[in-house]
């Protein structure tokens, strides 16, 4: 379980490694208050580096991080370019086992900062038995693209930040694919904001596992799942969201591609389907604002072609 200490730890760790990204206003016409916190800014374009390099320099102080060996990752593309940059940062080799579905551009830009890729099995669940075998045969810090609590607590840095900047925050809105990023923002959230998990109604791992009562495995299909395509949330966010009382909702791919281009034509701003989850759930309705209310919607992650739309 992470908590808000950890989550602080991490930010005074990871400081000077991981930028400090901006909160805009949006400037809209509804009855409520909207602000985006731009994390897509962030190194490799999404959170994933600050859980990433919480993980590496945790590992290196407690000697665990072999110079030689590096570290391995199994990603579908965003936590692989976060843990091959922090790698490349800290001087060690990364190796990152991906899924044959994984975008080419994240895949070229992976080999662009020096990581060995190994592609291969139909999704992410694939990629990661072998990359949990790599770390054993090898020697290699394993780093969890979302359930290590050193990565949950280092993704909260998001939500510190968005909590100092816009401390009258009432909702904070975020997408969830394994839940690491949804469990380190509700963990530095805890008693001052609440969190709603925005999920493709093709992934629901976190809408599953609250109607169950525990993870359990879903089908993974649609326009987002490159992003948030686990097949299954991750016991530390699931954990955290049970503890803080995070809400769940679901939008459906139209929806996000409705908000992605939203974002472009209304604000400028480009960010990968998955990202553009959090935003679809205000324009489709999924989550509706009081009025008066101060919403901030983390734009999580901009790996993706600007092209398409």
């Amino acid at each position: 379980m992470v908590t808000r200490e950890e989550v602080e730890a991490a930010y005074a760790r990871t400081s000077g490694w991981v930028r400090h990204t901006p909160l805009a206003e949006s400037g809209n016409q509804e009855p409520y208050h909207l602000w985006f916190k731009c994390e897509y800014m962030q190194h490799t374009g999404s959170f994933k580096a600050r859980g990433a390099f919480n993980r590496l320099l945790t590992a290196k102080e407690n000697g665990q991080l072999d110079p030689e060996v590096g570290i391995v990752v199994a990603s579908g593309g965003n936590a692989g370019l976060a843990n091959a940059y922090a790698a490349a940062k800290l001087g060690v080799p990364a190796t990152v086992f991906v899924p044959e579905s994984a975008p080419a551009n994240k895949v070229h830009k992976l080999y662009a900062i020096g990581a060995t890729v190994v592609q291969g099995g139909a999704e992410y669940a694939e990629a990661y038995a072998a990359a949990v075998k790599f770390a054993e045969e090898k020697g290699a810090v394993y780093c969890h693209a979302y359930d290590q609590p050193e990565i949950v607590a280092g993704a909260g840095g998001v939500g510190l930040e968005l909590l100092d900047e816009l401390p009258d925050v009432d909702t904070i809105l975020v997408a969830v694919g394994g839940g690491g990023l949804m469990g380190g923002i509700a963990a530095a959230a805890e008693g001052r904001a609440h969190v709603v998990g925005v999920e493709p109604e093709t992934v629901p791992t976190l809408h599953t596992a609250l109607a169950q009562g525990e993870p359990v495995d879903v089908a993974v299909s649609g326009i987002a799942a490159d992003s948030l395509g686990a097949r299954r949330i991750g016991e530390i966010g699931f954990g955290v969201a049970r503890r803080t009382g995070v809400q769940s909702v679901l939008v459906t791919d139209e929806d996000i591609v409705d908000a992605r281009r939203a974002l472009w034509e209304r604000h400028r701003i480009v960010v990968e389907h998955g990202a553009a989850a959090a935003y679809a759930a205000l324009l489709s309705g999924a989550y509706s604002p009081r009025d008066g209310e101060t919403v901030a919607v983390v734009l999580c992650g901009a790996n993706t072609d600007p092209a398409h739309f």
